[in-house]
């Protein structure tokens, strides 16, 4: 999405809820959590989170199958798996909006064209950047690359550790946890998950 697209966005959405008033309810939690908003070192505090919560939800201002319009034919029939590894990601658990921290393993089958590189990762990171479950953001990320590049398949692998249980609750900080989604043929076939799971792992 162009930055023309984004403001938009973010003008549509200040619409009902504008910074200030998003500033106003950061100075309440800080009052409740037994902080003065109005000492120094915390005056300016609601405008650096707000700024921050603007990178990390960026993602609701994005349209991911933008990234998988523009596609390459020249591949001389290339028809095997794309595999794309170790594709960092930053998101926030929509339970306690705590970090979850990981990686994704991404791959698809070609039918015709590929896809840029750098696409597949933006396509991860448009997804990321919003409020999430790791089920629902591994299934989203596969669902969106088979549709926009009509492939015969995909497979997601998500690796993670979610802040809302290794700070806080149950406390186990050395958890994590790992989603797998596959569509098209790799659902229909045992021996490609195995191929891309024995891929993923490779150091």
């Amino acid at each position: 999405m162009t930055n023309k697209n984004v403001t938009e966005f973010r003008a549509k959405l200040e619409e009902k809820i504008s910074k200030e008033e998003a500033k106003k309810a950061i100075q309440t939690i800080l009052k409740y959590i037994g902080e003065n908003p109005d000492r120094e070192g915390l005056i300016e505090t609601p405008k650096r989170v707000i700024k921050a919560f603007d990178e990390y939800f960026s993602g609701y201002a994005e349209d991911p199958q933008l990234y998988l319009e523009k596609t390459f034919g020249d591949v001389e029939g290339y028809d095997d798996m794309v595999i794309q590894k170790n594709i960092s990601i930053q998101s926030h658990c929509e339970h306690h909006m705590a970090p979850i921290i990981g990686i994704a393993h991404v791959a698809y089958i070609p039918s015709e064209k590929v896809v840029g590189l750098s696409k597949l990762a933006r396509v991860v990171e448009a997804f990321s950047r919003r409020l999430q479950t790791q089920e629902r953001l591994t299934m989203q990320i596969a669902n969106a690359i088979n549709k926009g590049l009509k492939a015969h398949g995909t497979a997601v692998c998500i690796d993670a550790v979610h802040q809302c249980m290794t700070t806080r609750g149950v406390m186990k900080e050395n958890a994590t946890t790992v989603t797998n989604y596959f569509t098209g043929s790799f659902r229909d076939s045992q021996s490609l998950q195995q191929r891309f799971l024995s891929y993923i792992n490779q150091k």
